[in-house]
């Protein structure tokens, strides 16, 4: 450990000798005195004690030499002389034994003071020879300092990189004390307002309209607010609160997400996809009704009329009709997708709601697989119809490669999982499984899915369809809550 640019700063002084500035600022205050037992104080202090000390060792040498020199054969003038001059090597080796002793000590008093008030730059000089007990002291005092600079530097480093992260994220955060008075807010949270964070902070959450939020459960919820920085109609916003302590006391934390761009858009997506199908379908219906009464316009026209008008016009006719009918009967299951009643609950038996559907697939037989003896609180009208969309695909999926369907159901985490194996093709490469009106099929409505789903989440549960792990096909899970 060489000598460092703090090697003159962390030098000990000398009793009598004016301190310094540095040594003002990181010399802690002097510990008081110990007390005898009588109640007064120790009058001798560290230093006194060791020059004392010093003294005391050099005594018996000193008297020896003192009592051969006077009464020896010496001159008076000798005699004098060389008194003096032990007199003076003695006084000068205790104080060299004081400063040895006491200078260390006053430098690691420095040091640790110079880290008690976080400056992490200063390191002592070297002190004693490598490897001795004076010297690793010294040693591990300038690695700790390195080590808390170090730790300070990376602290420093990643507050500042956080506080760069929620500056710049827009989702509006803030921090409330315990008085529910705002001691933070990022820049998003500053434009919500409407103001900037110098006249944000101290107010508290009646004055800045977000008391309702901090009311609010910890869990995620929505609210609708009203901020200046956003004015208007009331924004929906997702609200996310949590606590944490700061210096020793509680403070509240607020996340608020603007949910209402991103429902705008979802909302926007949902009106092009139902638009583009729904153009799609009709057009699929008028453009032959369109053809067909062109031609028979055009037939009606000609002079002298064919022969077989009458069979033509019968033929355009019954296309019109089966293509009215097909849109008729299109428009029926938008309707039926689009007012689906909320559900009735009853106990539902699983076992006799899973044999009671599997039995009414006819095409082939369908496996019940035995499961746990469960009672669930459902619509069981609404349950019929999901499970009979299920089954009837799987069965589908099934006849194209002579395949078996089986249905199961068991108890997972609290949740009633209903599974729907087939041996068929599997899922198709699409994403579009549960867009309403999309169907892989010639016949198909593409209702079936969306609807099943409708149903899982009005009841609390959830649809699923992935391919199976082991050999083809595709499985079907439904969960739903056991009440």
């Amino acid at each position: 450990m060489g000598s460092t640019a703090g090697d003159d700063r962390m030098s000990a002084r000398e009793p009598g000798q004016p301190v310094s500035e540095m040594q003002r600022r990181v010399r802690p205050p002097q510990p008081q005195q110990p007390q005898h037992p009588g109640g007064g104080r120790d009058r001798i202090g560290y230093e006194a004690r060791i020059t004392l000390l010093g003294f005391l060792i050099g005594l018996p040498g000193a008297a020896l030499a003192l009592a051969l020199l006077w009464t020896g054969d010496f001159t008076p003038r000798t005699q004098w002389t060389l008194t003096l001059l032990l007199l003076l090597a003695w006084w000068v080796l205790a104080a060299h034994l004081r400063e040895r002793v006491v200078r260390p000590i006053q430098t690691l008093s420095n040091l640790l003071a110079a880290l008690l008030e976080g400056d992490y730059s200063i390191r002592s000089r070297r002190h004693g020879s490598d490897g001795d007990a004076l010297d690793l002291a010294f040693r591990e005092v300038n690695a700790l300092s390195q080590t808390l600079r170090e730790e300070r530097i990376g602290a420093l480093e990643a507050t500042a990189l956080l506080r760069t992260v929620i500056d710049e994220i827009d989702v509006a955060i803030f921090a409330f004390d315990a008085e529910n008075r705002l001691r933070l807010a990022n820049h998003a949270g500053e434009r919500l307002i409407g103001r900037p964070v110098e006249w944000l902070q101290g107010r508290s959450a009646t004055e800045l309209g977000l008391e309702g939020c901090l009311a609010g459960p910890d869990a995620p919820h929505l609210v609708d607010l009203a901020l200046p920085g956003r004015p208007g109609h009331p924004g929906r916003w997702e609200a996310r609160t949590g606590e944490f302590r700061q210096g020793g006391l509680p403070h509240r934390l607020l996340v608020l997400t603007d949910l209402s761009r991103a429902l705008r858009e979802e909302e926007r997506q949902a009106w092009q996809r139902l638009v583009r199908v729904l153009g799609h379908e009709i057009n699929n219906s008028l453009a032959p009704i369109k053809s067909i009464a062109g031609s028979l316009q055009a037939l009606l026209t000609r002079d002298p009329r064919p022969a077989d008008l009458e069979a033509d016009v019968e033929r355009g006719l019954d296309i019109v009709a089966t293509r009215a009918d097909a849109l008729g009967r299109f428009m029926n299951a938008y309707a039926r997708l689009t007012r689906l009643p909320p559900p009735r609950t009853a106990p539902l038996d699983v076992a006799r709601w899973v044999h009671r559907v599997a039995a009414l697939e006819t095409r082939l037989t369908v496996a019940v697989v035995p499961g746990p003896d469960l009672t669930l609180l459902a619509d069981g009208d609404q349950l019929d119809q999901l499970l009979i969309n299920l089954v009837r695909n799987a069965a589908d999926a099934s006849l194209e490669t002579d395949g078996g369907v089986r249905v199961g159901w068991q108890e997972s985490g609290g949740m009633l999982e209903v599974y729907v194996d087939d041996d068929g093709p599997g899922l198709p490469p699409t994403a579009n499984l549960f867009v309403p009106f999309f169907t892989t099929k010639p016949e198909g409505s593409g209702i079936g899915l969306v609807l099943s789903r409708q149903i899982a989440e009005a009841h609390g549960g959830s649809l699923a369809l992935t391919n199976r792990r082991v050999g083809h096909g595709c499985k079907a899970i439904l969960r739903l809550p056991m009440n």
